[in-house]
């Protein structure tokens, strides 16, 4: 009990692939990856620290942007370009009988 040869892993991929096709089986593996990766960081607790590390960055990159956009703000706003006037309806030939 407990030995899996080549030829059992073989069938279960084959059967995999008739249920779920060829362009399921990709999906499938990616997800399960991720959540293997979710999972290996959650009990490591990897992701938590690299999360606080990211707000931390955006907090003082946003902070960052409103100091520099404050005086921007004062400045005038230039004028918007005139429209160009519409173009005249296409004559059309009147052809009488």
């Amino acid at each position: 009990m407990g030995n899996i040869s080549i030829w059992e892993i073989l069938l279960l991929l084959l059967v995999l692939l008739l249920v779920f096709g060829p362009k399921r089986l990709p999906e499938m593996g990616r997800s399960l990856g991720r959540g293997m990766r979710e999972f290996k960081d959650s009990v490591t607790g990897k992701a938590r620290d690299e999360d606080e590390e990211e707000q931390q960055a955006a907090l003082a990159a946003a902070t960052a942007a409103t100091a520099t956009a404050a005086p921007a703000a004062a400045a005038p706003v230039a004028a918007a370009p005139a429209e160009a006037a519409p173009a005249p309806p296409a004559e059309t030939e009147r052809v009488s009988s």
